[in-house]
């Protein structure tokens, strides 16, 4: 089996030894995204199998990081999974219509992070990401 690569935009150290500390342990191998730059030269380098994305991030601004990956043909079909402050009902609606695969609450992330990752990876998010948020749904 390939190692598969997860590139994480999450500036925070604490946060980021966390979800590499969890991801590592089930073989993934972690990139880690500290400035828009690093997205786009680390996405173009690796071709991640998932990017992870701290929508509160104060130093990485998630949106922009959206568009970057969004607009470059040969990452934009890669599952973004982002998490966000649960009463944050627009971050949640906006990541949604930037094209986020999955966008949960942080403390749904903490709890679920390896289900989630492998949810994303074996391309099982689209059957249950609408379950997730009512809110957002029409």
């Amino acid at each position: 089996m390939s190692q598969k690569t997860i590139l994480v935009a999450v500036t925070d150290i604490f946060f980021y030894s966390k979800v590499r500390d969890a991801l590592m342990a089930k073989g993934y191998k972690i990139e880690r995204a500290r400035t828009q730059q690093d997205i786009a030269e680390k996405a173009s380098a690796t071709i991640p199998s998932a990017f992870i994305l701290n929508m509160n991030d104060e130093t990485l601004n998630a949106f922009q990081a959206l568009d970057t990956l969004k607009a470059d043909a040969g990452l934009k079909a890669i599952p973004i999974l982002a998490f966000a402050n649960h009463e944050e009902v627009d971050t949640f609606n906006r990541a949604r219509a930037l094209g986020v695969t999955k966008i949960v609450s942080r403390n749904e992330f903490s709890a679920r992070l390896k289900d989630l990752v492998e949810e994303m990876i074996s391309g099982q998010h689209s059957a249950i990401s609408s379950q997730l948020n009512p809110i957002a749904d029409r």
